[in-house]
């Protein structure tokens, strides 16, 4: 009996000792020496309405439902200044309203934003008659040239989200009246044209370019990429936030390794982040990391959703937002 007994002892001890070798390489397999697939796991559980990385935003993961957030790097720089130049000018048709820019551009391409108008229309909701477009662009024309802006060196230009609304050829053939050519741009050419504005000389070999806009988001770089996107109206069409984060981090993927130190951002989301904390007039805003954002309304929601793709795609932690640079002032310096 104290022979069984004694035996007893040893088959529960061993027991205890091979629930606790088993227990611990299933809740610590990085103890047992072997490797987790973070980015091939399927997290069924969101909890939020961001996307999230789960590798400390390098872009490797393919998770989403969370934010995650980083430090952003410290941003210092000051553009040139034109030397003399001329004035000329540019009016925005795009899917929200007219809007106007004038820039000072010398013969080295520097440039300064002189003045800038942003207005209303109903081109979107395509309730906008003739006279209503015709009148609404006098009065831009006749501001220009009332600046100091030659007729000549006024230029007209179509967003390519606003080129999907009927509208388009209404104000095509209004300005065609009045003796204006429109240029209506392809996401492509907007995306270049962006990039154009946005980057600076000094940062062409370690730096890319994001344009979040309502109806695509456009990233860029040099020499040649150009790539389109889910804009941050996409909730208008019930397109699910997880597809719309996919698609925009597989294509910022693609930008290159040693142009990712760096991004400057523009658009109409990026903008309202970059009213959070611009300080005075200053011309660059550095934005904090997606995840440190609370949106107020869908678009800003969705649009941090897209903003949070990108960071995750390109592990970037410097995102500059240019309040002078847009597309349309891209177009004016590739003239």
């Amino acid at each position: 009996m104290a022979r069984l007994t004694t035996f007893s002892r040893l088959l529960i001890t061993l027991a205890i000792v091979a629930g606790l070798f088993f227990g611990i390489r299933y809740f610590f397999p990085q103890l047992g020496g072997g490797s987790t697939d973070v980015g091939t796991a399927t997290n069924t559980e969101q909890t939020s309405t961001q996307p999230s990385s789960a590798d400390n935003n390098t872009g490797t993961s393919s998770t989403w439902g969370k934010s995650s957030t980083f430090t952003p790097t410290p941003f210092s720089y000051s553009p040139p200044v034109p030397s003399g130049g001329k004035l000329m000018g540019v009016v925005e048709l795009g899917t929200t309203g007219f809007n106007s820019f004038i820039i000072r551009v010398d013969r080295q391409k520097n440039w300064k934003l002189e003045k800038a108008e942003f207005g209303v229309s109903l081109v979107k909701e395509n309730l906008a008659t003739d006279e209503d477009i015709k009148s609404g662009l006098r009065r831009f024309i006749a501001d220009m040239v009332s600046y100091g802006v030659g007729p000549k060196d006024i230029h007209f230009v179509i967003s390519s989200g606003a080129t999907k609304a009927a509208v388009t050829q209404q104000i095509s053939a209004a300005l065609k009246g009045m003796g204006y050519f429109v240029n209506e741009v392809t996401p492509q050419q907007e995306a270049r044209y962006a990039l154009r504005a946005a980057l600076p000389t000094a940062y062409q070999n370690k730096a890319f370019v994001v344009d979040i806009g309502s109806g695509n988001t456009k990233i860029s770089w040099l020499p040649s990429g150009a790539l389109e996107s889910y804009g941050a109206k996409y909730y208008q069409d019930n397109t699910p936030a997880a597809t719309v984060y996919s698609d925009v981090k597989n294509k910022a993927t693609r930008v290159p390794s040693q142009l990712r130190g760096t991004c400057f951002i523009i658009g109409g989301v990026p903008y309202e982040l970059a009213k959070q904390s611009r300080s005075g007039k200053e011309r660059y805003t550095l934005l904090k990391a997606p995840g440190s954002y609370t949106a107020d309304g869908a678009k800003q929601e969705s649009g941090l959703n897209i903003y949070q793709a990108i960071s995750d795609a390109t592990g970037c932690k410097q995102f500059v937002f240019d309040w002078d640079a847009n597309f349309t002032i891209g177009f004016l310096l590739n003239l």
